[in-house]
């Protein structure tokens, strides 16, 4: 009984509703009618109506997909990192070219396939292994900086590693347990001990003059270059990169560019020069670690020739 009381009221109110609106719905309907005739019978407002409303849609479709795209970054991000990884594995500065023998090295982290980049490289030995990474911990205020990575023991990651970003050269690995790294940044400027000294073996990509790129603790930014003689003609906007003649980098990876250069005085053999660094450090969200799968047979040898000289 209740309920068909209730229903009743809702119907009643509803029929209140309508008579007391009835002429403004008919005239919104009217309105309606009116508009469809018209675009309908004329081709100019059909047009016009079309381009507006396609205008609108087109706009309101570009906000979705810049919506959309924002909340996909880190999927994408992450999938370039990888292709990223992929082409470094491919690069023939990544394959020693000078021997014949295949070496297979097993990697627990699946960056590329192995058979199609010793497909690509013919019969060369590959020398370089990238792995990609995700920076979790990163300080650039300290005197010594350090870098953490989301990548470890478990995932072929081993102290003396050398570690670059997307732009350059980030730092070397200084330890590591089962699923994390640090890496002892480009940012470090020791107080005499080797272990928190860090310089990288670097030469003039133009005039190919080897030097040493260390961090002077001034600017995070920039770096230092020395070793360079007064003789050589610098430029400002020089590149520099790595010399390949250290164990941790390839050859030709960016450093920086050279941003000024002076003589502390007239009686200097070389040059102070101010390096401003390919790597941003303020913005280090993933590097890759670079495995020298030579690297124990080259420093086996050396030692063996040094012990023998002595």
């Amino acid at each position: 009984m209740g309920f068909g009381i209730f229903n009743f009221n809702k119907v009643r109110n509803l029929i209140i509703f309508l008579r007391r609106y009835f002429n403004f719905f008919l005239f919104l309907l009217l309105e309606v009618i009116c508009i469809v005739l018209v675009f309908r019978n004329n081709n100019f407002q059909r047009t016009a109506y079309l381009n507006s409303a396609n205008n609108l849609s087109g706009k309101l479709y570009d906000r979705y997909n810049n919506v959309q795209y924002y909340f996909h970054l880190k999927a994408t991000n992450d999938s370039l990192v990888s292709e990223n990884a992929r082409l470094h594995n491919l690069l023939r500065s990544s394959f020693d070219s000078m021997v014949t023998n295949d070496i297979v090295k097993t990697d627990t982290i699946r960056l590329f396939n192995t058979d199609s980049a010793r497909q690509a490289a013919g019969t060369a030995t590959r020398r370089y292994l990238y792995r990609q990474a995700k920076v979790i911990n990163n300080s650039i205020n300290r005197s010594v900086n350090y870098i953490t990575i989301h990548r470890g023991r478990l995932q072929g990651i081993r102290p003396n590693m050398g570690v670059i970003g997307p732009s350059g050269v980030v730092g070397m690995v200084r330890s590591v347990s089962d699923n994390y790294a640090v890496v002892l940044s480009l940012l470090a400027k020791g107080s005499g001990s080797s272990s928190s000294n860090f310089g990288v073996s670097a030469r003039l990509l133009r005039g190919k003059e080897i030097g040493t790129v260390y961090w002077d603790g001034a600017d995070p930014a920039y770096a230092m270059m020395k070793d360079i003689p007064r003789t050589i003609k610098l430029q400002k906007g020089d590149t520099v990169v790595t010399s390949g003649f250290s164990a941790l980098f390839p050859e030709n990876l960016p450093i920086g560019y050279i941003d000024s250069f002076s003589l502390a005085d007239k009686s200097s053999t070389s040059y102070n020069i101010r390096v401003k660094l390919a790597t941003n450090f303020y913005n280090l969200q993933y590097v890759y670690v670079i495995d020298n799968l030579l690297k124990d047979e080259q420093k086996q040898l050396e030692d063996s020739t040094y012990r023998l000289i002595k």
